[in-house]
Parts: structure tokens; C-alpha cells; sequence
């Protein structure tokens, strides 16, 4: 007999585990994959050089909390994410920052000479409510058109005009040099890899972990009181409003036998190739190897759901899973897919971290 079912391995169900199993229940939790730690899994290739499976991962948070949580299970390594955009035959900072400006345009600016060249340059029209609103707002259209258009249309299969404002707010333009991708306080890679982290969250007496299995195999197999969900909700559901579209990946990894492949952990595509952006892994994990992998990464509509489609007439669809999901006895709903919400892992484990706290409190004033 277990307190809890939860479905899935990664940020969200792991968490939810390893609190509850802390908290005295016994849980068993699964996933259809073969390994834990969702698309966070990283392994060791046929080279011998450390990737992620399922694209980059890059820990950053605003909240000591968060952080301090996650250090129970691992150590850490110091790493700042840099992002280089190929525009016009340069390789130019992203997000935008003084320097992109000046070396694009051949300008010396200033930071109060950049606020005036996007001032000039912008084009508001009211409340922003699409992400093309968004950037074309605040920093025109050129660079609108540069950086943002057809990346956003590759990335997510629509205009960015089609796409909440929400999506654009992720990349705002600085006035500075600051050529980070994140400004979090604390920004920094688990020293001995994602999947690393995860075994030691998951290593409990309380935790059994059962991989290759779809959850609806297992429920006639095993007693539990309730559940925790962290897969698509409009499967949960068989579909019963329709399908939610989610925005899935193709990756194309190539190893090379020298040091480094590009000059940059990152480097965007937005106006070449079909390709969004390629990754060199040794810049994110530290490894020192005489290869090196990278990764091309090709968006899809179908495969595994990676990204919540952020757009109105899907937002409504959302809402109505969303009023079935809370009147839904014994079954707790949590992560990026379950809630239909752009997260980044942070804030995956911010919402576990809540629904567990929101747990033990019913408890105790049902114990009470």
C-alpha cells in the first residue's frame, strides 16, 4: 500500500517524492522512459563526452530556497550561460545589449544613446498582447526582423504575432554590456550532472521507481491513496476537449575529434538553416575531453511534448481541463505539461515544493 502514485520523473514528480518520502509516505513513482530525471537526463555518449538527451538544461533561480533545496543533492559548479546569434555574417550577444547594437549598425553608443536609438525606433501601438507587440515596442522592427521573427517562427511553427507576449517577455533587450542569458542570482550546473542530482534525490527508502511503464499499467497493479500528475492533462483525460498542441524537438548530435566545435555554448540561427540554434555541451558541464558533441536542434509539431503552445484559443482549452482537473478526486496535477505553463526548472520545482507544502498542511488540520 502506498501513500502516493506519481507519475513522472522528472523535476516535478521527483521533488513531489523525495518531500512526501521525507515527510514519512511511501511513494512509488514511474515513467514510460528507461532513466529518470525527465528531459533533464544527461549520459555519457558513445565518446565518451557528457550531453543532455533531451536539449540543454541550464539551472538559474532568483530564489535562495530553490537552491539551497537542490544543494541537498548536489554540488555545483559556477557557469553563466552566454548566447551568440548569427545576424547579418555576425556573431552577435543575445539577448540584446549595447554591443549587439553597436557592432551590428557600426555605432558607439552609449547606454542612454541606445534607450534613445530603441525609443526612436519603437513602434507602440497600446497594451502589448502578442509577442511581435511585444519586441516591435520596445526596440523596433529591424531588430525586430533580425533576431526575433523567423527564430520565433521556427521555434514554435507560427508568427509571432499568433503568440502571447509572454513568450517575447523571456528575452528582454538590456541597455548595458551585460551579455548573460540569465541574471539570476544564482546560476550554476550540478557538478556531476543532472541524472546525478535526480539519483540522489530519489535515493529513499520510502521512493520505489518503477521505469518503461505507462502509469495506467500500473494502477490495477498496486494500492495507493492518491495521485501526483505531471504528464500532458488533455491525455489524462483521453482528449475529452480536444488535443492541447505542444511544440516538440528534433535532435541531431555529431561528435568531433578536436577540442571545441564553435566559439560559444549557444549560438542561434534565427535567418539560416532549418535548425534553430547548436549547442556545444563541453562549455555547460566543465568536462575536459579531446572531442567534443553538439547539438542541432530541429522543432517539430509531433513527437514528445516539449513546450506549451502559449496562444489564447489554447489558454481557453487549457481552462476547461484545468475546472475538470479540480474536481478530480485524489489526483494532484503539477509541472510544465500538467498545468500547460512555459516553466523553466525553477519554477517546476517552486510549484512542487507549493503543492507538497499545500499537502502537509491539509494533513495536519485533518489530523487535528
Amino acid at each position: 500500500m502506498y501513500d502516493y502514485l506519481i507519475v513522472g520523473c522528472g523535476f516535478a514528480g521527483a521533488v513531489c517524492a523525495e518531500r512526501l518520502a521525507t515527510l514519512g509516505k511511501k511513494v512509488i513513482i514511474c515513467d514510460k522512459r528507461p532513466h529518470i530525471a525527465g528531459n533533464a537526463y544527461d549520459c555519457h555518449d558513445a565518446a565518451g563526452v557528457l550531453v543532455h538527451k533531451y536539449g540543454p538544461h541550464i539551472f538559474h533561480t532568483q530564489s535562495a530556497r530553490i537552491f539551497e533545496y537542490l544543494s541537498q543533492f548536489t554540488e555545483w559548479r559556477r557557469y553563466e550561460h552566454r548566447v551568440l546569434a548569427h545576424v547579418d555574417g555576425q556573431l552577435l550577444p543575445f539577448p540584446i545589449n549595447i554591443d549587439t547594437v553597436n557592432r551590428l549598425y557600426g555605432l558607439h553608443l552609449d547606454a542612454a544613446g541606445l534607450e534613445d536609438f530603441f525609443a526612436r525606433r519603437a513602434e507602440r501601438s497600446g497594451a502589448a498582447r502578442t509577442s511581435e507587440d511585444a519586441v516591435v515596442g520596445r526596440i523596433g522592427r529591424d531588430l525586430y526582423e533580425k533576431f526575433f521573427r523567423n527564430y520565433t517562427r521556427k521555434q514554435w511553427g507560427v508568427d509571432p504575432a499568433e503568440l502571447d507576449a509572454s513568450v517575447a517577455a523571456r528575452v528582454p533587450a538590456r541597455t548595458n554590456h551585460d551579455d548573460r542569458y540569465f541574471t539570476d542570482t544564482f546560476q550554476a550546473m550540478p557538478l556531476h550532472g543532472f541524472t546525478r542530482l535526480f539519483e540522489r534525490m530519489l535515493d529513499h527508502k520510502n521512493i520505489s521507481i518503477v521505469l518503461k511503464t505507462d502509469y495506467r499499467d500500473l494502477v490495477p497493479e498496486v494500492s495507493f491513496r492518491d495521485m501526483i500528475y505531471s504528464g500532458p492533462i488533455d491525455a489524462f483525460f483521453d482528449g475529452c476537449y480536444g488535443d492541447l498542441p505542444y511544440r516538440s524537438l528534433e535532435f541531431r548530435f555529431e561528435t568531433h575529434e578536436r577540442e571545441r566545435f564553435q566559439s560559444g555554448a549557444v549560438i542561434n540561427y534565427p535567418n539560416d538553416h532549418e535548425y534553430t540554434r547548436i549547442t556545444e555541451f563541453k562549455y555547460l558541464t566543465g568536462q575536459t575531453h579531446p572531442s567534443t558533441t553538439v547539438v542541432y536542434e530541429h522543432p517539430r509539431n509531433s513527437g514528445d511534448p516539449y513546450y506549451p503552445v502559449p496562444r489564447r484559443e489554447n489558454a481557453e482549452v487549457y481552462a476547461r481541463y484545468k475546472a475538470l482537473a479540480d474536481v478530480t478526486p485524489h489526483v494532484h496535477f503539477v509541472g510544465r505539461l500538467a498545468t500547460y505553463r512555459y516553466y523553466n526548472m525553477d519554477q517546476v520545482v517552486a510549484q512542487a515544493l507549493t503543492l507538497i507544502d499545500s499537502l502537509e498542511s491539509v494533513g495536519r488540520t485533518r489530523a487535528a
